[in-house]
């Protein structure tokens, strides 16, 4: 993969800057979290005493997918920032490091749980869950999948309501190649894996399963009996009293966006367009049990994350890679019988 770079609005193009990084910015040992392919550092800027954060990546091609497809979308309102990147060398080894706005509002979740001004209701769940699924269409729009969307990679820039919900941690996001429809299949289509099917789709779909977690937890389960078997197997359910009274907008909202079919699986579009999303403002202000759950389920919601981690691993097998055989070189006991009843019946005529 080429070097990453970002094109401005202006239409050049710029790339990793190759000066020392410490010409520019002091480089803090406080470590402010841990990414997929690297940890991310405190800085200060030396001109300006500005804060940032600061990720430091090996080269290699996941590292430089990375660091062009977040700088590609870093500019929308509900992504985290890039604001300059660096090409340097350590010890022989050549690093991207990635300097990103400080977002020092902390997880989505643990600011509900920290929540002191009343019950979160289902109007801010709306809200939060339209700002989320905002950048998720930015990202499709452009033929993008984060694939790894959970709480934790949800992070808002200040502690309090000026704060901005923003998505970070682009390690496992990939572009996705658009596939021309395959009008005549030499397969039998309904014994296709639907991954097969549409590779495009398929990596997208990932991303809504994972809305459609985030959307469930946030109305208030997150650690209720079971959670993990729901996640595992897709089987989610409403019970009282937690969803007593729960709009009927939400519940058919998540079963869509939890379809345990990926191809029939709603879509970003789909989800933007639905009223409880696009008319977030107007949802009812029904008090959720949601922080009640976080706080008293705080032990076991690592547990959860695990299963989250669990199930997008499975989704996110490279299916750029996989090839579908030739029927003349392909051999199984189905189609080896079909040959065998061909050959026969031409052998009669």
């Amino acid at each position: 993969m080429d070097e990453p770079s970002v094109r401005l609005s202006t239409g050049n193009i710029i790339y990793p800057k190759t000066n020392l990084i410490s010409d520019d910015y002091e480089i803090s040992n406080t470590v402010l979290g841990l990414g997929i392919n690297g940890k991310v550092l405190q800085c200060h800027n030396k001109d300006n005493g500005q804060v940032y954060a600061l990720k430091v990546l090996h080269d290699s091609l996941k590292a430089r997918r990375e660091v062009a497809l977040h700088w590609r979308v870093s500019g929308f309102r509900h992504i985290v920032s890039i604001i300059d990147v660096y090409k340097n060398s350590y010890n022989g080894n050549v690093c991207f490091l990635v300097v990103m706005e400080c977002m020092r509002g902390g997880e989505l979740f643990q600011r509900i749980q920290n929540q002191q001004t009343g019950a979160f209701t289902e109007r801010e769940a709306a809200k939060i869950m339209q700002e989320i699924c905002s950048a998720v269409k930015y990202l499709h729009d452009r033929n993008i999948a984060h694939r790894d969307l959970k709480p934790e990679n949800l992070l808002y820039t200040l502690p309090d309501q000026n704060g901005v919900l923003k998505l970070t941690d682009f390690g496992f996001a990939k572009e996705v190649n658009v596939h021309a429809t395959l009008e005549t299949p030499c397969y039998t289509p309904y014994y296709v894996a639907p991954e097969v099917l549409g590779p495009e789709k398929y990596d997208k779909s990932c991303d809504i399963w994972s809305l459609g977690v985030i959307m469930y937890i946030n109305h208030g389960q997150a650690i209720s009996p079971g959670m993990k078997k729901r996640i595992r197997t897709g089987q989610f359910d409403f019970p009282d009293p937690e969803w007593s009274g729960v709009s009927k907008d939400a519940r058919d909202l998540i079963r869509g966006m939890l379809c345990v079919n990926p191809a029939k699986r709603l879509d970003i579009d789909q989800v933007m367009c639905n009223q409880w999303i696009a008319k977030y403002g107007e949802v009812p202000e029904t008090p959720l049990y949601t922080g009640k759950m976080l706080k008293e389920g705080e032990e076991t919601w690592p547990e959860v994350q695990e299963e989250m981690m669990r199930s997008l691993a499975t989704m996110r097998v490279d299916y750029d890679q996989v090839h579908i055989k030739s029927l003349n070189n392909s051999s199984n006991a189905l189609l080896d019988k079909r040959r065998k009843k061909n050959l026969m019946n031409v052998l009669k005529k």
